[in-house]
């Protein structure tokens, strides 16, 4: 065999031929770039070869995966023309058909947000799914949600266009090359080791799939993903199928129905999964299959088959059965390693690969060069995980749950139930007796609500409306706005800074002065170069050599990886005290009468002022207290070492019952900071917010020296004027419907935007949002009470209220109290 002609040198090289592969490299060389994809077998020979090719642009409701489905088929219907190279793309139609109550609410919410996307999503009754679909019984169904434009790609084709037309733009592909490993030097990327010598390059992307966790271990790179069986059956031929018949899902039944060869491809989704290769994927598998375990499948094959009655006469031509990647929240694994600079990864695709393969390789080749994936990555970062999510014991139970939450009804308030209790809190078996209902929060338990005594804490059963607890997390609510409540936020991340420079380090990181007076607290945001927000965080100031980091859980690997990069080449050492230091905050307005009665230290307001952070006595601990709140109310955050926070605990829940202490949960801490409008990274608010646009121009300090990163770049945005893309607050009128993410927003009858996170607003009496408003005039507090606001939930309009202030004591008199 003709040995391979391998460049010595390229800027950057990809590593994994199948379609996220295929697509970085495409993206990048139209982009100037020069780009070496290396294959270690031929293109396609992992998972993309075998993939169903489903083209969909409905169903999600996060932005960025919506906005890469319709990228993605819009650039398969025209790489033909561009490439010579046909893609199989065929604009079928797509069906989702809903057969119980439940799933109904889920897709009107999913139509109304994919609309607003500019989808044309069209709501069918069940004789119009028959007439679409004659061979579907549809006499349980509900409705079907019908994309006309979507349909179904071949995925080989696909992805041989892509690297056609990266080729033609000059790129590189190379078959027949496995990478061995990655060189550094420095911690960055310098090249990479292949079967055919050595590559100098300036960086790496890892696409290679279901290795794509191996590969990155090699240089300590952690990819928690893990490979699963995926099924689909072929029938033999049905009479009254045609090619042009549209795709039909139905995931009450496990499976999507279409087309294939004069009968039907019917794949499935079971509800419980199985993992393959916990060990690791054979290095030398290629274009492979999986014996299928007929045992486990039967059951979930008859149900799929119930739905198109005559597929079950017309013979089975192939039960196929091949490992696809799944990761731990069924999110894909995007973007530049924390670990290693200059090493990128695109992979996990949870069998989304082909219908987003276009998006995520234009997301990651702007990434790349310009440092702007151009979207809102904080969902799908790669910096989100944990390197606990790579243990084998974690990836075969969770993998089990993730494969089948495909089809599961998306509930809002779902939480994942496998793989659990890894990471605790101090307090949590004290929680637990008190009633505790604990969720997965970033893999720590936290409490989400507390049932009354002698009642079991459980859900009885998930839906889209007022669940059973809805009465205990209202009580949590007033017992925060009208007396004192204590809540575990242990999870949340704490770093410490310390060293010579580590207040320049700070306050060049910060768009806000953080060093500036010893012993207070500073709320700020991290900015980017081009004035977006990379992180929302506090800053604690003990003295010129010794801060605090606090940011949430979902921030921890982000912002440690910004702080660290920030801390190279200086005298400054950023230290991961997260699980050192438990959070028990004592909030409300009697919370300063409970604390005075354990502690010597003076809390009057002018002895220990908001925003103030001090150390004092507590029982027999020594407990840093900040007075500072994320609900809107009079409070502390206690930090306490983790030896000394259950004797703290103690002591607070014993003093506490001469203040009527309540213990309180995540749904109240939601509740409680969405009336006050205080923001949460990574919910309402992302990289692709100007700090302006967010609400948070009161927490920039343009004017002292030294700058702050992305400050020329908001200076430019404020300089143009008013804001015409603002963050609003929303409350609906009505007391009963419940909001939670995506719902569309209107003014004057047109859509406005839409909710980016959601609560029930106790005390404003209704459920209450925070929405990113789009206009194309200037936006302020007289716009929006000039509007005639309305929120769609569910296919129904509701009046609502727009505002710019908190509607929940817009002047913090309650706070500075």
């Amino acid at each position: 065999m003709t040995s391979p002609n391998l460049p010595t040198t390229a800027r950057v090289v990809v590593i994994g031929g199948g379609i996220i592969g295929c697509s970085v490299a495409y993206h990048l060389a139209h982009m100037g770039c020069e780009v070496l994809l290396l294959e270690r077998d031929r293109l396609t020979s992992g998972t993309t070869w075998h993939a169903a090719g489903l083209i969909v642009t409905f169903g999600s409701t996060s932005e960025t995966s919506t906005e890469m489905r319709k990228y993605s088929r819009d650039l398969y219907t025209r790489l033909p023309a561009e490439t010579g190279q046909e893609t199989g793309f065929r604009s079928c139609g797509f069906i989702e058909v809903a057969t119980d109550a439940d799933r109904l609410e889920e897709y009107r919410r999913v139509a109304a947000f994919n609309r607003l996307m500019g989808i044309d999503v069209h709501e069918l009754g069940p004789r119009e799914v028959g007439e679409l679909f004659p061979l579907a019984r549809v006499d349980d169904i509900l409705a079907g949600f019908y994309v006309k434009e979507d349909g179904r790609a071949n995925p080989v084709d696909v992805t041989m266009a892509l690297a056609r037309g990266a080729r033609l733009k000059g790129a590189r592909i190379v078959e027949g090359v496995a990478v061995t490993g990655v060189r550094t030097r420095n911690g960055a990327v310098t090249g990479v080791e292949t079967t055919h010598g050595t590559v100098q390059c300036e960086t790496v992307v890892n696409c290679a799939g279901m290795w794509a966790r191996e590969l990155g271990q090699r240089n300590g790179v952690n990819v928690p993903l893990q490979a699963a069986e995926h099924y689909y059956l072929i029938t033999g031929p049905l009479p009254g199928i045609s090619r042009e018949a549209p795709v039909l899902e139905d995931p009450a039944s496990y499976g999507y129905y279409r087309e294939e060869g004069g009968g039907l491809m019917i794949g499935l989704f079971e509800p419980e999964a199985a993992a393959w290769k916990i060990e690791g994927i054979p290095r030398d598998f290629s274009f492979g299959e999986i014996e299928p375990d007929w045992e486990r499948m039967t059951p979930f094959l008859q149900t799929a088959l119930a739905r198109v009655p005559a597929a079950q006469a017309a013979g089975i031509r192939k039960f196929f059965c091949g490992p696809e990647s799944f990761t731990p929240d069924l999110l894909p694994i995007v973007g530049p390693a924390p670990e290693l600079a200059n090493y990128f990864v695109a992979a996990g695709l949870n069998s989304i690969g082909i219908l987003t393969g276009g998006g995520i390789g234009r997301l990651l080749a702007h990434w790349i060069l310009t440092g702007d994936p151009q979207a809102d990555v904080t969902g799908i970062h790669i910096d989100r995980l944990h390197g606990y999510q790579s243990n084998p014991e974690y990836r075969r139970t969770r993998t089990v749950e993730s494969l089948g939450m495909v089809y599961r009804c998306h509930y809002p308030t779902r939480s994942m139930a496998s793989a659990r209790d890894a990471r605790r809190s101090p307090l949590h078996d004290r929680l637990a007796a008190r009633g505790a209902y604990f969720k997965d929060v970033s893999g720590w338990e936290g409490a989400d609500w507390y049932a009354p005594p002698g009642v079991p804490a459980k859900v009885e059963r998930l839906s889209w409306g007022r669940q059973n607890w809805f009465p205990y997390w209202r009580a949590e609510h007033e017992a925060a706005r009208s007396g004192v409540i204590l809540m575990d936020m242990s999870f949340m991340s704490k770093f410490f800074v310390q060293g010579k420079d580590a207040g320049r380090v700070l306050n060049w990181l910060s768009a806000n002065n953080v060093d500036g007076e010893a012993g207070r607290i500073t709320y700020t945001q991290w900015l980017n170069e081009s004035g977006t927000i990379e992180a929302d965080l506090t800053v604690t100031k003990f003295d010129d050599g010794h801060f605090m980091v606090v940011a949430s859980d979902t921030a921890h690997g982000h912002a440690l990886a910004r702080l660290r990069r920030q801390c190279e080449g200086v005298h400054a050492f950023a230290t991961d005290v997260t699980g050192a230091w438990a959070q028990i905050n004592i909030q409300g307005p009697r919370s300063r009468a409970l604390l005075q009665s354990l502690t010597s230290a003076s809390l009057a307001n002018d002895a220990f002022p908001f925003r103030c952070a001090r150390e004092i006595d507590l029982g027999l601990a020594r407990v840093l207290a900040i007075r500072i709140t994320y609900l809107g109310e009079l409070g502390w955050e206690l930090y306490v070492p983790a030896e000394q926070a259950v004797h703290v605990y103690e002591r607070l829940v014993q003093a506490g019952q001469s203040f009527g202490l309540q213990h309180a949960g995540l749904k109240a801490l939601a509740s409680l900071r969405m009336e006050k409008g205080y923001r949460d990274y990574g919910h309402d608010i992302d990289n692709t917010d100007s700090v302006l646009e967010a609400g948070l121009g009161f927490a920039v300090a343009f004017d002292r020296p030294g700058g702050f990163i992305g400050r020329d770049a908001v200076l430019a945005r404020k300089a143009q004027g008013p804001l015409r893309r603002r963050l609003l607050q929303v409350l609906v009128l009505d007391p009963e419907p419940l909001l939670f993410h995506a719902e569309v927003v209107y003014r004057d009858g047109r859509p406005a935007g839409y909710v980016r996170a959601a609560s029930y607003g106790h005390t404003l009496g209704g459920a209450v949002g925070l929405a990113m408003i789009e206009a194309g005039e200037p936006i302020d507090q007289a716009w929006c009470e000039a509007g005639r606001w309305e929120v769609d939930i569910a296919g129904t309009r509701y009046p609502a209220r727009a505002s710019l202030k908190p509607m929940y004591d817009p002047e913090m008199k309650r706070i500075r109290t």
